[in-house]
C-alpha cells in the first residue's frame, strides 16, 4: 500500500467522528451542559423562594393552613397599617444615615491605608475583624455595650463624672435607632475601606505627579483623579452596601427584636415578626415582596452610574 493510499484512508477515518464527539463539539449544548449547574442552583434557592414568597403575598396563607388567593388585600392592609409605615421610615433612615457613614469613614480609612505606614499589611487585616466576625457575635456585644445596666460606656461616663445616671440606649425609640445604627456602621466600614482600598491601588501615580507638577492642592487631586477613577467602584460598593444594610436582619433582631414599641422595626424583621411567630406567611411576605422596589432602585443606581462613568471615558453603553 502506498504512503498516498494510508493517508487517504487516514483522513477518512478522521472525518467521521462519532455522534457523541459531535454533540460535545457544538457549541449550544456545550454551553448548556456547562451552565445547568448554575442554573439549577439558581432556580432551587433563588428563583423558587422568591416566586413562592410573592404567591403567597397575593394569598392569606397561615402556618398550618393552606390560604386562598385574596389579590391585594395584603397589600391594601400594609397601606392602612402604622407599623408597616413606621418600618418604611426607619428602614430608608437607617439605610441613608448608615450608608453614609460607612462611606464617609471608610473613604477616609482607605486613604489613610493608602499612604506608606508601618505594618501596613498587620493593619489591614486588624481593620477586616468587624467584618469577619459572625453578625451574631457582633450584636450581642453591641447588646452587652448598650445594656441599661451593665453598659460600659455608661460606666465610663459615670466613672468621668459627665454623668449620674446610666445611658437608656436601646429602651426609648430614637437612642434605640441611633444605636443600631452606629453599630451598623461599625460593622459595615472594613468592607467599604478594603474595597476603596483596592480601587485606589489600581490608580497610577504619575497620575498625582502630574498634579502635583502643576500645583494642585490636595483637594484638588481628590476631586479631580481619586474620585473620577474610584467612581465604577464606588457605585458597585454603595449598591451592595445599601442592599446589605436595607435588608439587614440578625443585627436588629439581636439587639432590640423591633423594640421598644415596633420603633426599630426594619422591613426585614416586620416581615419576619409577622410571618413566623406571628404565623401569618401572607402578610409576611407581602411585606417582603414591598421590599423590592427599594432594591430595584439601588440596582438601577448603580448600572447608571457605571453607564456615566463609561460615557466619560469615551465608550458606548451597551
Amino acid at each position: 500500500m502506498t504512503d498516498a493510499s494510508i493517508t487517504s484512508n487516514w483522513a477518512q477515518r478522521r472525518a467521521d467522528p462519532s455522534w457523541i464527539v459531535r454533540l460535545f463539539d457544538w457549541k449550544p449544548f456545550l454551553v448548556t451542559i456547562c451552565l445547568l449547574p448554575a442554573v439549577g442552583l439558581l432556580m432551587t434557592f433563588l428563583t423558587y423562594p422568591l416566586g413562592l414568597g410573592i404567591f403567597l403575598a397575593f394569598t392569606d396563607t397561615t402556618i398550618g393552613r393552606k390560604g386562598i388567593w385574596v389579590g391585594l388585600e395584603n397589600f391594601q392592609y400594609l397601606f392602612t397599617d402604622p407599623i408597616f409605615w413606621n418600618a418604611v421610615f426607619f428602614s430608608v433612615f437607617y439605610t441613608g444615615i448608615a450608608t453614609v457613614g460607612k462611606f464617609g469613614l471608610g473613604l477616609w480609612l482607605a486613604l489613610l491605608l493608602n499612604n506608606h505606614l508601618p505594618f501596613k499589611s498587620l493593619l489591614r487585616a486588624i481593620i477586616l475583624l468587624p467584618w469577619i466576625v459572625p453578625t451574631v457575635l457582633s450584636a450581642i456585644a453591641f447588646w452587652w455595650i448598650y445594656d441599661p445596666q451593665f453598659s460600659i460606656i455608661s460606666y465610663l461616663l459615670i466613672e468621668s463624672g459627665l454623668r449620674t445616671t446610666n445611658v437608656d440606649f436601646i429602651n426609648t425609640a430614637w437612642p434605640a435607632r441611633w444605636s443600631l445604627i452606629a453599630a451598623n456602621i461599625w460593622r459595615g466600614i472594613p468592607f467599604v475601606a478594603i474595597s476603596l482600598l483596592a480601587g485606589l491601588q489600581t490608580i497610577s501615580p504619575s497620575l498625582y505627579e502630574a498634579a502635583m507638577l502643576d500645583g494642585a492642592t490636595p483637594w484638588q487631586r481628590f476631586r479631580y483623579i481619586t474620585f473620577p477613577m474610584l467612581l465604577p467602584i464606588l457605585a458597585i460598593v454603595m449598591t451592595f452596601s445599601i442592599i446589605f444594610t436595607f435588608t439587614d436582619f440578625q443585627l436588629v433582631y439581636a439587639i432590640t427584636r423591633g423594640g421598644p414599641v415596633n420603633s426599630t422595626h426594619l422591613l426585614a424583621t416586620l416581615a419576619f415578626q409577622r410571618g413566623i411567630p406571628g404565623g401569618q406567611l401572607g402578610e409576611g411576605a407581602a411585606i417582603a415582596v414591598s421590599m423590592i422596589p427599594f432594591l430595584v432602585f439601588a440596582t438601577l443606581f448603580s448600572y447608571f452610574a457605571l453607564a456615566r462613568r463609561k460615557w466619560q471615558q469615551g465608550e458606548s453603553n451597551d
